[in-house]
């Protein structure tokens, strides 16, 4: 199957879909402890129209951050190109594909497909689907959030490996 990608951590990249990375330390960011209380319904900062324009704008998705027990989130809004190394992308499929250290969640225009690899941990490797019929100008908000492990004793720090949106061609018949 032809392929194809763009690296969401190059920022010659990030210009082909008019985004930035954006980022925010803890599980709901700007709150105290984190954002993190007993029995919390869920963090606002996977919501796809969440505003995260006071966050900290990156494009070091692998800095180091951790104190223990920690969280973080990573956003980006992405428009969609007309085409990937000169292929029209209305014939291909979108996918986001990263590895976060420790723990990691994605969260696609506020949806989080917890059946196909959209929470794993321990630098497991996630793809999703963006799109599966993606169209040239379509914005889609992806938010990825990492946690230090493991819970009970957690070491080293939360980053992101890699970042990239993949294009993937169907062949007749597939």
């Amino acid at each position: 199957m032809p392929r194809a990608t763009i690296d969401l951590m190059d920022p010659a990249d990030l210009s082909l879909v008019k985004a930035q990375w954006r980022f925010a330390p803890g599980l709901v960011p700007g709150e105290p402890n984190e954002g993190l209380v007993s029995q919390l319904a869920g963090s606002p900062a996977r919501l796809a129209d969440y505003d995260d324009s006071g966050w900290e704008a990156t494009n070091d998705l692998a800095r180091w951050h951790s104190k223990g027990l920690t969280f973080a989130w990573y956003r980006i809004k992405i428009t969609l190109p007309e085409t990937v190394n000169g292929q029209d992308i209305r014939e291909s499929r979108c996918l986001f594909e990263t590895c976060i250290d420790d723990y990691g969640e994605l969260w696609i225009d506020g949806e989080c497909n917890r059946d196909r690899g959209a929470v794993q941990g321990f630098n497991v490797p996630q793809r999703v689907v963006v799109s599966a019929e993606p169209q040239p100008g379509a914005e889609h908000t992806i938010a990825l959030l990492a946690m230090n492990g493991p819970i009970a004793a957690p070491g080293g720090a939360i980053f992101v490996r890699w970042a990239q949106l993949g294009f993937e061609w169907r062949t007749p018949g597939y």
